[in-house]
């Protein structure tokens, strides 16, 4: 009866927030915008060298810089760098989102299926495999190694993506995809600790390098595969919002509403695995923003309607991972910092704060 009770409160919940929000708070959501405009400008203009606001305008509008290197940083290396990290927070935030809506589990994110693992084994195959004809290092390989990669860590999450699409046709319960996930995982994080255990130390440099995540290896012949896949993946996920709203309540209830449980659990899971795999291939595996966002968003729009949700989480994840880029390249300097540290830093502290400080969060995620 209490079960029930709580049930019904978080239906009406959800739909006084849907009715109220569009109309209640559309400042945050230009806000929100304008956010994230600020947040490119000024990747642009911060770095090693720094590039005056003018001249960032001007080579935007197809002129050319005060200085010549300038323009030449701007198109070849700052823009598709932000680009790039505007593309990978707005997927990976938005599969967070899909993961917790699915388990009903604040703590779900982008790689709670094994697409993370998958990635980081097939690129040990491919450290492990040069590692032991050439003495050449993978990071010197140019665009063949960053291909090599790309192409390993794609593959890698591909087989985990067709498992758990095999699995899934076969499990009615979330909670157990779930557990079926995390075991995925830690299979594969054992053979990729066996291959790195034979591999020789450079090449296991190579492979940390890439797990530390990075927003500027990639180039403008990447990104035009990356923009198709997000841009489609993010459009279907918009089409999902209704039965994301009615996952909320469980799936018994979203079984009762005629909701095809099967389809839609096949659909997210091969919506996710495509978004973050896409991004963990040619960016590494970046963490904590699939956690974070999805609860930043919540916290600063009061609601748990994906109407208003999927787009925020876009925008949020966007800017979010603008700033991570922005402080990991240490403005005024030539060090970079691991950009998972960054997230981490940003990701950790702002989670605790916004769990700790929602007093529905059971109400969201209420089974």
């Amino acid at each position: 009866m209490a079960q029930r009770l709580l049930l019904t409160q978080t239906v009406i919940h959800t739909t006084r927030t849907s009715s109220a929000m569009p109309a209640a708070k559309p400042l945050l959501l230009i806000s929100l915008s304008m956010l994230l405009v600020a947040s490119l400008l000024v990747s642009l203009v911060l770095g090693s060298v720094t590039i005056p606001l003018e001249d960032v305008f001007r080579v935007l509008s197809g002129e050319q810089a005060s200085k010549a290197i300038w323009t030449t940083i701007i198109l070849n290396l700052r823009l598709p760098q932000a680009i790039t990290a505007i593309l990978a927070g707005a997927a990976l935030g938005v599969s967070g989102l899909l993961m917790q809506t699915f388990f009903r589990n604040p703590l779900a994110d982008p790689f709670v299926l094994g697409v993370s693992s998958g990635a980081s084994l097939g690129v040990a195959l491919v450290v492990l495999t040069i590692g032991s004809v050439t003495t050449t290092l993978l990071t010197g390989l140019g665009l063949f190694g960053d291909l090599a990669l790309a192409v390993a860590a794609s593959m890698g999450s591909a087989g985990v993506m067709v498992i758990v699409l095999w699995v899934a046709r076969r499990v009615a319960s979330g909670t157990t995809l779930l557990v079926i996930g995390l075991l995925f995982g830690y299979l594969t994080s054992a053979a990729v600790s066996v291959l790195l255990y034979f591999s020789i130390p450079e090449r296991i440099q190579a492979y940390i390098n890439w797990t530390f995540g990075n927003f500027s290896g990639v180039t403008w012949d990447q990104l035009a595969v990356i923009m198709p896949i997000v841009i489609v993946g993010l459009v279907i996920v918009f089409l999902l919002s209704k039965p994301l709203n009615v996952l909320l309540m469980g799936e018994a209830y979203a079984s009762s509403m005629g909701v095809n449980l099967r389809r839609v659990r096949i659909s997210l899971i091969m919506i996710t695995a495509l978004l973050a795999g896409t991004i963990t291939a040619f960016c590494g595996p970046i963490g904590f923003l699939g956690i974070a966002v999805p609860h930043f968003c919540r916290s600063l729009f009061n609601t748990s309607d994906h109407r208003i949700l999927i787009p925020t989480t876009i925008l949020m994840g966007a800017t979010v991972a603008l700033i991570a880029s922005i402080i990991a390249d240490v403005p005024g300097s030539s060090l970079v910092l691991p950009l998972n540290a960054v997230t981490a830093l940003i990701g950790a502290p702002a989670v605790i704060w916004v769990i700790l400080g929602r007093q529905n969060m059971k109400e969201t995620f209420a089974s």
